[in-house]
């Protein structure tokens, strides 16, 4: 299995925190969040890992070879990333991936602790992601499902009373469904222009076509997206002693 971390981003409602450093490299305790993803994987058996850099490049790629000098990791570059969304992360990512059994695909951008990765891999889905079913507000990337527990629905814009919960941004994702959304993100990103747009637009236009996403709920498990300086200092106060 093999794992792509998403860390192009600008992080611009980050700041000041993000001026010099890109997002993923910012410090929650002892460790950046990119480390605490990396270990997590790691953890879990996952030593082969994609990861698609933007911002500050150089940062990230001196910072996981100094780290993980035997990490088997390839570096791939969005020179558009100021202009473009994680969908074209993604989409830049399908040599490294199209062929793979299945892989786990990450944001950069998350608190979490690492037994959600072992959930999903042990889920009986091909293709699953992590479901937080906290209080819902406009922000997230909420999710609804039908009576089977497909996924029907995966936008930010989605009704709040038929949602189960928020999508946090880790998934596994089978072959089948890869070949799918390549040929999807190939359609939306070469044709219809759309490069600046959340990934999980393509989820949902899978679904005509008859592909699936399950949720695994991982609500007992702590996780945080780090959107803004509040979420960065909520965190430093909210994350269990065991993941410090």
């Amino acid at each position: 299995m093999k794992a792509v971390i998403l860390a192009a981003g600008i992080a611009s409602r980050l700041r000041p925190l993000t001026n010099d450093h890109p997002k993923c490299l910012l410090k929650i305790g002892n460790r950046s969040l990119l480390e605490r993803t990396i270990d997590g994987l790691l953890i879990n058996g996952i030593d082969e890992i994609v990861i698609v850099t933007g911002y500050l490049k150089e940062m990230i790629e001196d910072f996981v070879r100094a780290t993980y000098p035997n990490l088997s990791v390839k570096f791939i570059y969005n020179e558009v990333y100021a202009s473009t969304n994680n969908i074209y992360s993604l989409w830049l990512a399908k040599p490294e991936v199209l062929h793979e059994k299945e892989i786990i695909l990450l944001d950069s951008d998350i608190l979490f602790d690492p037994l959600m990765i072992k959930i999903l891999q042990d889920a009986p889905y091909s293709n699953c992601l992590a479901l937080d079913g906290h209080k819902l507000g406009e922000e997230e990337i909420k999710v609804i499902v039908n009576e089977k527990n497909q996924i029907t629905e995966i936008s930010k814009t989605c009704s709040i009373d038929k949602a189960i919960g928020e999508s946090i941004g880790i998934e596994k994702i089978s072959n089948t469904y890869l070949s799918a959304l390549y040929d999807e993100l190939g359609q939306m990103i070469l044709r219809e222009g759309l490069d600046n747009v959340f990934y999980e637009l393509a989820f949902e236009r899978l679904i005509s076509q008859g592909h699936y996403f399950y949720p695994v709920d991982t609500s007992n498990y702590f996780s945080m997206e780090l959107d803004t300086v509040e979420d960065f200092q909520d965190a430093i106060n909210r994350i269990p002693k065991h993941l410090q």
